[in-house]
């Protein structure tokens, strides 16, 4: 529960030294470099956007080619639980920084077949269309493109509409005296659509012409100077061939498989180079000299120090700079699992508290109350702990996340014993079902209580739980009072909260309202309801006349300390909100016990084992996100509230950028 303390960093030298330097910093990954203001540096920056897009776009290449290769990776090193770094030597790094060019060479060779796979697909589409379209002309037994012969015209074309052999020779003939030199033949028809074959003499050609344009004949466009049988014949080689080739390249392309971990650390390779020149372009320089400006942690700081300036001709500075220092958070292990729940609303600033360890076991506490049920709760323990105990080198985040998950599913599976749930009621329904246990007598009892049975008692703990959260952001904010020593600013913003509040949560309890929530009737004596009363009375008084104590003006100051005041109603909704702990602990229960109901239905063990699956696997799928949303609700409008606001920036940095790789510890 701690902001590390950051030192920033000056560092001058020499022009010659500027990449070694660099360098450097980059393998100890543990200095952010900052770009310092032109007007307090007024040295000039080198442009090196053209190398770091180069260097960039090589990375991006080496990326898609691994990506594109998994797919002939039959041993499946490329598979979708691989979520860790490989773990290199630096001998196995600098091997492949040696042979950078030649594995790019292998890329280019990737890129080229998988550019003549695409070719070929194309080619084979059009091939595929182009028989498509020759199919209806199968019956023709002469080149597509004939139109005449020496004594005779040929019309070889469609009708907008279905006719038949009759209508054809009708149509063609009209007005043609006998002999009628003609002849017609349907080659097919369908969809309104008629493809015709008409040969006449030269003498008659004309008027046969004329009166097939005029019921909507139209010519054939040309298609080929084949026969049809032909022309698909010829197209149908076309495809075995570019099959083939589409074959050799794929067998070619799966002989660059067994490259892929060169592959993955030359990405890393120029990825990293692609940052180094990023960076080099903030820096200040002159024809001899350049500067770094940055920030480490201060327990580093004096390590770097010695360490830059024995190494190369460097003088290194070191300041105290906490307005403008990069936030880096320090938790336990339990704690830091969720870390990133916080970033996500944004980190605090320096002087600032950080609430992380606080809000990690409310976060945790709540969540096993809005799923609250021992089964999921198991199965979701048990699969993080698997997959972490599997991937130990898996990316920082996601490790993160998967220990919050981890801890989220004990906290469930406590709760789901709690309240005797266990995929619901499946231990009695399985039970009375399928083991002839008496259908009035309840195997798995709850430890504490069962919600469903009396949900009023948990909602009363509910708001009690919220309360005590919101007394937990309100107690934070004193803490950042302490530690500022404002003691006024404790008893009037803090103290006045608590026994406002107390005081009328004490007045409630001995009312009829409260008894009617909660079913039983507590009684004070006199000295206690006397207490109650003055405490919230004290607790006024005090925030009307200091809450607004920034100002002179009496009459304004108690007019700002009564509309805090008012700020009672929020607390009041606030308090409320705690009740979706009820409301997503009772949807978990109930859909659980309709999903066992409706496998046991017709006693058959087989319909229960697939219904139980697969109905149990979406309902801890939906209310997983369903806690996850709401938990995360509760922490930033209700606890971070009271007392917090963001506004940090991360620490990042400049580091070896490795996105499938990691070093082997020396």
């Amino acid at each position: 529960m701690a902001i590390v303390e950051m030192r920033k960093l000056g560092v001058y030298g020499t022009k010659k030294h500027r990449k070694a330097v660099l360098e450097f910093l980059q393998e100890m990954g543990a200095v952010e470099v900052d770009s310092p203001d032109s007007k307090e540096v007024p040295f000039e920056k080198m442009d090196t956007s053209g190398q770091r897009i180069r260097f960039q776009k090589i990375a991006d290449e080496f990326d898609y080619v691994i990506d594109y290769l998994k797919k002939y990776d039959t041993g499946g090193s490329g598979g979708l639980l691989n979520l860790e770094n490989t773990l290199i030597s630096k001998e196995e790094f600098e091997e492949i920084e040696k042979n950078r060019r030649s594995y790019y060479s292998k890329v280019t060779e990737v890129l080229e077949l998988e550019k003549s796979i695409i070719e070929s697909r194309a080619t084979i589409t059009r091939k595929e269309n182009k028989i498509a379209t020759l199919s209806p002309w199968t019956k023709l037994d002469i080149p597509l493109n004939t139109e005449k012969t020496k004594k005779t015209k040929v019309f070889i074309g469609t009708f907008p509409e279905k006719i038949t052999e009759e209508d054809l020779y009708r149509i063609a003939t009209e007005g043609l005296e006998e002999p009628i030199p003609v002849t017609a033949e349907i080659l097919y028809d369908e969809n309104q659509i008629t493809n015709v074959c008409v040969i006449a003499t030269n003498r008659v050609a004309g008027k046969v012409e004329e009166n097939m344009r005029a019921h909507g004949y139209s010519k054939l466009p040309f298609l080929s100077h084949r026969i049809p049988d032909v022309a698909i014949d010829k197209r149908k080689q076309d495809i075995v061939v570019e099959k083939d080739k589409i074959h050799e390249a794929e067998e070619k392309l799966a002989t660059y498989v067994e490259y892929i971990p060169q592959f993955k650390i030359a990405a890393d390779y120029f990825r990293t180079r692609s940052e180094k020149y990023r960076i080099l372009g903030t820096l200040p320089q002159s024809d001899k000299v350049f500067f770094i400006q940055g920030w480490t942690d201060a327990d580093k700081a004096d390590a770097i120090k010695n360490a830059l300036e024995e190494k190369f001709d460097v003088v290194v500075e070191i300041e105290q700079d906490d307005e403008h220092a990069p936030i880096k958070l320090k938790n336990n292990h339990f704690s830091e699992a969720s870390e990133g729940v916080l970033e996500s609303y944004g980190l605090p600033t320096h002087g600032r508290v950080d609430p992380t360890t606080v809000m990690s076991l409310f976060y945790v506490f709540f969540f096993g109350m809005m799923l609250s049920d021992a089964g999921y709760g198991i199965v979701m323990a048990i699969v993080c702990a698997v997959v972490l105990k599997k991937f130990p080198r898996m990316e920082k985040g996601l490790n993160k996340m998967l220990r919050l998950f981890f801890w989220c599913g004990l906290s469930t599976a406590f709760w789901g014993f709690m309240y005797g749930g266990f995929f619901g009621d499946a231990i009695d329904v399985i039970a009375h079902t399928f083991c002839g246990v008496p259908a009035d007598q309840q195997v798995l009892k709850p430890i504490w209580f069962a919600p469903l049975e009396n949900p009023m008692k948990l909602l009363i703990y509910c708001m009690l739980f919220g309360l005590i959260h919101l007394f937990a952001g309100l107690g934070m904010k004193g803490y950042e009072y302490l530690k500022q020593k404002d003691w006024v600013g404790f008893i009037s913003d803090v103290v006045a909260w608590y026994m406002f509040i107390t005081g009328l949560v004490l007045m409630l309890l001995p009312t009829s309202i409260f008894a009617s929530i909660a079913g039983t009737q507590i009684t004070f004596s006199p000295a206690m309801v006397t207490f109650s009363k003055v405490l919230t009375i004290a607790g006024v008084v005090i925030i009307l006349l200091m809450s607004g104590r920034a100002n002179k003006n009496w009459g304004l100051r108690i007019a700002l300390g009564a509309y805090d005041i008012y700020g009672i109603t929020g607390w009041l909704s606030d308090v409320l909100s705690y009740s979706r702990l009820l409301a997503l602990g009772l949807a978990t229960g109930v859909i659980a016990n309709v999903i066992n109901m409706m496998a046991s239905m017709n006693g058959n063990i087989i319909v229960f084992v697939i219904v139980f699956i697969l109905g149990h696997t979406l309902n801890i799928l939906i209310n997983l996100l369903g806690a996850y949303v709401h938990t995360n609700r509760l922490q930033y409008v209700e606890f971070f509230g009271k007392f917090y606001d963001g506004g940090g920036k991360a620490f990042e940095p400049f580091k070896i950028i490795n996105r499938y790789i990691e070093f082997k510890e020396d």
